[in-house]
């Protein structure tokens, strides 16, 4: 599961980034370079990117777009509500793939086992080149005044040099 890809989100001075590589991977394959793995939802309002097998996340894609239109957009609950879906639904908890979603005021994590995380420091990052991406975006956070998508694209540079499951073909999508 996590050797599908890198996502990050960045959260700086109002502005909250979401950035991913495009690599699709079987095994030791790569099957695909230029995927887009970072969506804009809910009247581009809310973004979001998905590590973890593709189809699993689209279906999770899905019922997170149908839950944003039932809570109006409330970030927060939605997140929680999918979460809890996803934990207790028999068919649901088999879906392997991890979430980041983020608004303007807010970020999330949000995985199969029921996990809601937001960052004490506005950053969050998922798959297999996640913690070099978090790393170098930390860096960035603490000695450069760089803009939120900025750090978010130099980050995932930064992940495509060490994650051989994370490519340099990277999209951005920013609040």
């Amino acid at each position: 599961m996590m050797k599908s890809t890198t996502i990050i989100c960045v959260r700086r001075k109002g502005k909250v980034a979401i950035a991913g590589d495009g690599q699709v991977t079987m095994g030791q394959t790569v099957l695909k370079r230029k995927a887009s793995k970072i969506r804009t939802l809910y009247k581009g309002n809310v973004l979001a990117g998905f590590s973890g097998a593709t189809s699993d996340a689209f279906a999770l894609f899905s019922r997170f777009e149908k839950k944003l239109g039932e809570y109006r957009g409330n970030l927060s609950r939605v997140a929680i509500e999918l979460a809890k879906d996803w934990r207790l639904d028999k068919a649901l908890r088999k879906l392997e793939a991890l979430l980041i979603v983020a608004d303007k005021d807010k970020s999330f994590l949000i995985s199969g086992t029921g996990d809601v995380v937001e960052p004490d420091d506005g950053l969050l990052a998922i798959g297999s080149g996640g913690a070099y991406a978090l790393a170098a975006a930390r860096a960035m956070i603490h000695h450069t005044d760089f803009s939120a998508k900025k750090i978010a694209s130099e980050a995932m540079k930064i992940s495509s040099d060490i994650c051989i499951y994370t490519n340099d073909y990277i999209s951005v999508e920013e609040l």
